[in-house]
Parts: C-alpha cells; structure tokens; sequence
C-alpha cells in the first residue's frame, strides 16, 4: 500500500493554501508533518484525505488517483483521526466506535456480532473499554480524542492519517498513542501525522517533514531534519536537540530566556546528554 503526492497543491476554491508537496508513504512507515499553527497541514491532509479535491500535481493511492476511488473504497482502506472537537450528539463511546465499521457494512445491514467483536477489542487495546457506555458528549476532550483513535482503528485501515493525534491527550495517554503508532507500523499499517511536539517525531517517525507557509521546506530522518537551526528557524524560538542517556531517545526543548538571563548551567544544551 502506498500514498504518494507528487507537486501537490492545495487549498480551497479561490484560495490556495500550499503548493509543491511531494513525498510517499509505504506499508509499515510513518510520516510524520511539523510546523506552526496555520501554514497549512490540516489542509493538506484533508487534500489527502479527498475531502478537499487537490488544485494542482498527483495524489495517488496504489497508483490509482484518489479522486478516481469511491468513498467507501478509499474508507476500506484509509482512516482518518482528526482533532478532536465539541461533542452535540449523545452517542454512547461504543457506538461511535463502531461508525468506525460503516465502511465494511452493506448499506440495509446491521452491524454483526464481529463487528462488536472488533469494537470491543479495539476499546481494551486503547484501555478505554470502561467508556464504552458512556455519552460521547460527557467525556472528557482528551477521552473523546482516544475514542477518534479507537474509531479509526475500528475501520481495520491499511492507512491512518493522523491530525494532531496528542493534542488534547495527558502525558500517559500521548505516550500510549506513541506505542500504538508503532504497533501499527510493525503491523504493515501506513501512519501519516502532524504534531506540534518533534520529541514525538524522534520517538516514531520514520521520515518527516517541516512545513512553513503552505511549503514543505524539508523531509528526511528524523536525525537529519530536526536540528536545533531547523526547528529554530520553523518555530522562531530557540531550541535545544539533546539525548537522554541510558534510553537512547533524543528530546527537543525551548531555550527559555529565563535560563538563559540567569545564567542557569543546568540547563539542556544542544547536543548534551540529559538524564530521565
């Protein structure tokens, strides 16, 4: 299974938004997109995603141009987990889940008992099965976005594109998120993401690309591409790449100007190693 866009532009009617955009994703890969709020990264993955048609270049799945395939042909395979958002309609978690499955079930059938099967197995693998009676609308946002990841996962995709997946998770679950994308890879699942946090990119990523203004203006390893000059330049702060001993894991931090006003030599310097 592979996605590939090649000089992609996107945007909406009367208004392009980024140009140029050329990468593929591969069974088994994660893709992993970078950069500042609005340059343009949830558009693009909406032109991925065909819920937006593309303005310009080639965007193919197999081969076959995505806006050739039907929606139900292109849900079979692709899935999608956006950010999560206020919740109107009281759906119990389970059931939204199993909308998940809507793509696999005739348009007069009812879901079977397999599909149960798959929803409730889903639920223990996110550790969110005792959710899975309550109302969509009374849980809580970071609960609501684990439930969209669920829902995806549901689908049984060969692809998951992935809109800030952490976003409005605590430490522990953004960390559970992390491991399931690397289940996922080594299951032959293609995973494409953006996140604000490169830390996350270091920990799955098999190749990421930085975005600015509509432009992908790198991608590459993640070694390669995020250095404390690149991620300087994207985000306008100071940053500092370091690896924790021990762990073999590299982390990415702000230079805060507090430290560096007082002269605080305990802080993370670029290449430095840091402890757990």
């Amino acid at each position: 299974m592979m996605l590939s866009a090649v000089d992609l532009a996107f945007g909406y009617p009367g208004k392009r938004v980024g140009s140029g955009a050329t990468f593929s994703v591969s069974a088994g890969e994660v893709f992993c997109l970078l950069g500042p709020n609005g340059c343009g990264k949830t558009t693009l993955f909406k032109t991925l995603l065909g819920l937006l048609p593309a303005l310009g270049g080639r965007l193919e799945l197999d081969g076959i141009a995505v806006s050739s395939l039907s929606r139900r042909h292109f849900a079979q395979r692709v899935a999608y987990v956006p950010q999560a958002t206020a919740a109107h309609f009281p759906f119990s978690v389970f059931d939204v889940v199993l909308m998940g499955r809507a793509s696999r079930i005739g348009t007069f059938d009812r879901p079977s008992a397999g599909d149960r099967a798959i929803v409730h197995d889903t639920l223990t693998r996110l550790g969110i099965a005792h959710l899975g009676d309550h109302p969509y609308t009374a849980i809580s946002g970071g609960e609501r976005q684990m439930t969209l990841v669920a829902r995806a996962l549901a689908q049984r995709p060969a692809m998951i594109v992935m809109d800030e997946p952490t976003a409005s998770l605590d430490f522990g679950n953004q960390a559970r998120i992390l491991d399931q994308i690397l289940a996922l890879a080594g299951e032959g699942i293609a995973v494409v993401l953006s996140t604000h946090e490169p830390g996350h990119a270091f920990a799955c990523a098999d190749t990421v690309a930085l975005m600015s203004a509509g432009t992908i203006v790198t991608s590459g390893p993640p070694d390669a591409v995020l250095t404390p000059e690149a991620l300087s330049r994207l985000y306008g702060v100071d940053v500092a790449v370091a690896r924790l001993a021990g762990i073999e894991q590299q982390i990415c931090v702000p230079v805060l100007r507090r430290a560096a006003l007082r002269g605080d030599t305990s802080s993370t310097q670029p290449g430095d190693s840091a402890h757990p």
